[in-house]
């Protein structure tokens, strides 16, 4: 009989989100999570095999959160595509910026740390950003349809860049503790997506 609580898994994920936010997958060690998470070591065990499949798991879970926040930004009723897509990037800055770290990106924080250190953790980390690229340029199609953004030579390429946009404007925020970069990119972004 399996007798893991899925609250104490929860806990143990987002405590480690927050502290992963401030310190990187590698600032973690499992004592200092564990501790943080009021959890002893052996429960810990119970739930993940290693620390790259807990890796794993925090990043499937900021991953299921993150798309799901993504969904209900563009998919807002009563907004026309443009509108969508600023608010999405507006939301972007304010988190980035803001003073809860767990609700900073994971995909900017760990993006160069894990490509070298888990192959497992790179690949969910990939799949995450393909689905957020892909919901922008299908944003992007909408906007073309309902009159609020002009025509453009193609849609997926342009969400790529404006992601890889936001993604370089975010590291260097992080590195600057200023949002002036985030800020560029926001104007930037508003002249890359032309308007009708």
């Amino acid at each position: 009989m399996d007798k893991r609580n899925p609250d104490t898994q929860t806990h143990i994920l987002s405590t480690g989100r927050r502290l992963t936010a401030l310190n990187g997958y590698a600032g973690v060690g499992l004592s200092e999570l564990l501790k943080e998470a009021g959890v002893p070591k052996g429960s810990f065990y119970h739930y993940f095999q290693s620390k790259e499949a807990y890796g794993c798991a925090l990043l499937k879970d900021f991953a299921n959160d993150y798309e799901e926040k993504l969904s209900n930004t563009l998919n807002h009723p009563g907004k026309d595509g443009r509108s969508r897509l600023l608010a999405y990037f507006a939301q972007w800055r304010k988190q980035q910026t803001g003073d809860i770290p767990e609700e900073r990106c994971l995909v900017v924080k760990l993006s160069a740390e894990v490509a070298e250190l888990s192959p497992d953790m790179s690949e969910i980390l990939e799949h995450s950003v393909k689905f957020i690229v892909d919901r922008l340029a299908d944003t992007l199609r909408e906007g073309v349809a309902d009159g609020s953004i002009g025509a453009h030579k193609d849609s997926a390429e342009l969400a790529g860049t404006l992601y890889h946009l936001w993604l370089g404007a975010s590291l260097v925020a992080g590195l600057s503790r200023k949002n002036t970069a985030l800020t560029s990119a926001l104007r930037v972004t508003k002249v890359l997506i032309p308007v009708v």
